[in-house]
């Protein structure tokens, strides 16, 4: 399955994934991890007597004096406890193996590459934030903007373009959920399970966990580096797929739009979102749309990945736990999410546009069949024939609904209640009442149903919306607060460990 990782790695920089790691100013890299792994058990052990006082200083000031040089331009940052390792005996001689007191390469690696991912979540999550900020802005400011739905690709029924983006809105709170679940699995610390079994050293694992920033730890030694280390990046990869499923379902219909000659719904000219085609001058090409389609389909290839390498291993493999392949399923995910955030920014909606595609249209001609129930207790497959009626005639003689005759109307229910056998006499409508019962601004307007477009509904559902967000940027903040704390935490104390070595 090497190869696999070779195509993951392509698709990343395809998905403009530069940074896979997405380092913070502080490069928490997988060199960065190693050390702090190696700082915390310095700590730790010496004052849990599973390290010499005497010597614990003097290792601590050389893993110091390690840990600085990497940090110069061009310096080694290996990525590997056994690549790691000779750097520190070089530095600290080899008394510093002392820290390897009951631990493994694969729970220090199982431990690192959590913590890169828990760092990659939350920035996907901070993303997707801003994202659905800009969303609900969207929405609050097309609240009352009526435009056409679609179902199969054609024109379906009018709705408020405020509503729609709702729609997609609550798949993002989805993905938010997903993701705040995901991270919650992943925030365990698998440090001092070793390889299987645990370990005869009495660690303290759960100081170990806290000086890493984890909420808790792995409980059973052999799920820490056999199981869970190799299906989190799986549940990742889903998660990665069902944002970008969601941005490319997006991204598609606003796509319908550029094939029509009028369209209601188009992207700003300029900054990129447009190229002129080289042959045809009239040619505006939705350049950022045909980049976020792309780069979503990428993002689906990175999270199937994850499957493909965790299929048919067995446990403990290292096939699924690549840190860089990882991160670039969260870094490629996260160029979506950016890119739909700029798309939105960009698009320029025409009301008037919208609203004259719904009237030459029939979109509202199910709200005949529905008043005629409410009101008149017509049945409603009766009431669906009539207007099915009324537009095929319509479309025969080329009349949109506004012009509609009345009379017309008056004699197609005669002739569908004489065909469906249904006793009654005339339309029970009148002119003023049919008229407005296809005025598809009235529709949006009148829904009745929780959940719907109108004015009142859209008011409560945005202002949960809000919430939502706030909620969820609280959550973003606490998390990283407390990972820099108890990182911050650990750099302290392992300093006054070096400090007493003088």
């Amino acid at each position: 399955m090497r190869g696999s990782g070779v195509l993951i790695a392509t698709l990343s920089l395809v998905a403009g994934s530069a940074g896979a790691l997405a380092q913070s100013a502080q490069k928490r890299d997988e060199f960065y991890w190693l050390g702090q792994i190696n700082k915390a058990s310095a700590v730790i052990n010496r004052e849990e007597g599973l390290l010499d006082p005497a010597l614990a200083p003097r290792i601590a000031a050389g893993l110091d004096k390690m840990l600085k040089a990497a940090e110069k331009p061009g310096a080694k940052r290996p990525t590997l406890v056994i690549t790691f390792e000779p750097l520190l005996i070089e530095a600290a001689g080899v008394e510093a193996t002392l820290l390897h007191a009951g631990r493994s390469s694969q729970d220090m690696l199982s431990a690192m590459r959590a913590a890169i991912m828990r760092d990659e979540l939350l920035r996907l999550a901070g993303q997707l934030n801003r994202l659905s900020t800009t969303m609900v802005g969207l929405a609050e400011k097309h609240a009352g903007t009526i435009v056409p739905n679609y179902t199969n690709g054609v024109a379906a029924q009018p709705n408020s373009y405020g509503h729609y983006l709702l729609g997609h809105l609550a798949g993002l709170e989805r993905d938010a959920e997903r993701l705040r679940e995901a991270y919650a699995r992943l925030d365990r610390s698998p440090m001092g399970t070793t390889v299987l079994n645990g370990t005869s050293w009495p660690l303290n694992r759960s100081r170990m966990a806290g000086y890493l920033g984890f909420s808790a730890t792995v409980d059973n030694a052999y799920d820490a580096a056999q199981i869970t280390a190799a299906e989190m990046p799986v549940e990742v990869g889903a998660l990665a797929t069902s944002i970008a499923l969601h941005a490319g379902a997006f991204v598609e219909d606003v796509m319908v739009q550029y094939a029509q000659p009028r369209p209601w719904i188009l992207l700003a000219e300029g900054d990129g979102n447009t190229y002129v085609s080289s042959a045809m001058p009239q040619k505006r090409n939705p350049g950022l749309l045909n980049g976020v389609r792309s780069q979503a389909s990428t993002a689906i290839s990175l999270g199937i990945g994850r499957t493909l390498q965790a299929h048919n291993i067995p446990p403990g493999m290292s096939d699924p736990k690549s840190v860089r392949d990882n991160a670039a399923v969260i870094s490629g995910t996260g160029t979506v999410v950016e890119g739909w955030d700029r798309i939105l920014k960009a698009l320029v909606i025409d009301p008037q546009r919208a609203l004259d595609e719904l009237n030459s249209d029939w979109t509202a001609s199910q709200e005949l069949a529905d008043v005629l129930m409410r009101q008149y207790k017509l049945p409603f497959r009766v009431g669906h024939h009539f207007a099915s009626e009324i537009v095929d005639h319509a479309k025969a003689h080329d009349i949109k609904p506004s012009d509609f005759p009345y009379a017309e109307a008056q004699r197609i229910y005669r002739k569908t209640l004489k065909e469906m056998d249904v006793a009654g006499g005339e339309l029970p409508m009148s002119e003023a009442e049919f008229r407005a019962t296809l005025d598809p601004v009235a529709i949006v307007r009148n829904r009745a149903t929780a959940g719907g477009p109108q004015p009142a509904e859209m008011a409560r559902m945005l202002a949960g919306a809000r919430q939502t967000l706030a909620a969820q940027d609280s959550w973003i903040k606490e998390r990283r607060e407390r990972i820099d704390q108890a990182l911050a935490g650990l750099d302290r104390d392992f300093a006054k460990l070096v400090a007493s070595a003088n």
